[in-house]
């Protein structure tokens, strides 16, 4: 006659850490990828832009800009972007048509880009920008609460941050977002 042996269980408890570990792990990539990333958060809305001070791109025939140009009375748009950035390369023609628009300023960030790459890109696909200022380090960038490139910004003419777009502009969050944002702005001027 064999002797069996009792079967052992495993209480409840010892699983507690592997459930929470996979409810977690579940939460996370369900909010990786069916999150809208435009709609990320920006502790900056209605504050004032950050201190910053960018230099000119080396090379580039248009100054850098500062904080202070955008607390001149007009409303901006700041858009930060790179050579290397591909979406970047997909959203410039919707800023070459918002340049059209000259009630409001367009000023770029051009983000952690060599100035021979940044000069290219601008002399290849036109430049909407009054200004570009050179964040060689992402330092602004970080200081403006950029998680990545592109994004864009439209700033009060008294220097604060009203709304923020996270990603590339395209038709229809331009036509359904930003414009609007825009037009906002320009009527509390």
């Amino acid at each position: 006659m064999s002797e069996t042996k009792p079967t052992r269980r495993i209480p409840l408890v010892a699983l507690l850490p592997l459930i929470l570990f996979g409810l977690l792990t579940a939460i996370f990539l369900v909010r990786l990828f069916a999150g809208d990333p435009s709609r990320l958060p920006s502790a900056l809305l209605g504050k004032p832009v950050p201190a910053f001070s960018l230099p000119a791109v080396e090379g580039h025939n248009q100054p850098g800009f500062s904080q202070d140009d955008l607390k001149k009375g007009r409303v901006s748009l700041v858009n930060v972007f790179a050579s290397w950035c591909a979406p970047c390369h997909q959203e410039h023609p919707f800023l070459m048509d918002l340049a059209k628009d000259k009630r409001f300023d367009i000023l770029g960030i051009n983000q952690k880009d060599k100035a021979e790459n940044a000069r290219r890109f601008l002399g290849k696909l036109g430049n909407p920008y009054a200004k570009v200022g050179a964040d060689i380090d992402g330092r602004a960038s970080i200081e403006w609460g950029v998680y990545g490139v592109p994004e864009t910004f439209i700033v009060s003419g008294d220097g604060r941050i009203l709304y923020k777009h996270v990603g590339p502009i395209n038709e229809t969050n331009l036509r359904e977002k930003i414009l609007p944002e825009i037009e906002k702005a320009l009527a509390t001027r």
